[in-house]
């Protein structure tokens, strides 16, 4: 996996709990907070934007990823995701392929549930077989 240290991810996990806090899911009642670690070293936080037009709504990891492009950084390093559910619930399919565009195999993901259960992955295992940059060359 790619090089982040456990205190880093720890404090990845709290700006995404802190952000969680604004999400806006008022029709799923589903609140998720996100935070991408960019190449710079700074964590960038997101959370879901819920729409009453329902194919309207913006992941959490998607706007974190947005405020990473806003400030000037191409690379995600790493990615937190945390929210109320009972079960560490990773990014969904389409969070997956926007993480790909600016991670690789080795991008960390970390999700935790809300009684503190973590569960650990790498991009390359939650979407093998991506589709990329590469494959429009």
């Amino acid at each position: 996996m790619s090089e982040v240290d456990d205190a880093k991810l720890d404090e990845m996990i709290e700006a995404a709990r802190e952000a969680m806090e604004n999400s806006y899911a008022p029709y799923s009642r589903f609140r998720v907070g996100a935070a991408v670690l960019s190449e710079d070293g700074r964590i960038r936080p997101g959370v879901n934007i819920e729409n009453a037009s329902y194919p309207m709504s913006v992941c959490a990891e998607r706007n974190a990823v947005a405020g990473m492009i806003v400030a000037g950084q191409h690379v995600v390093r790493a990615v937190a995701v945390t929210t109320d559910a009972d079960e560490p619930t990773p990014p969904c399919g389409g969070c997956r392929q926007v993480l790909w565009e600016f991670g690789d195999d080795d991008t960390v993901v970390v999700a935790e549930a809300a009684g503190g259960r973590r569960e650990r992955w790498r991009l390359g295992d939650l979407l093998p077989d991506a589709f990329g940059p590469e494959d429009l060359e």
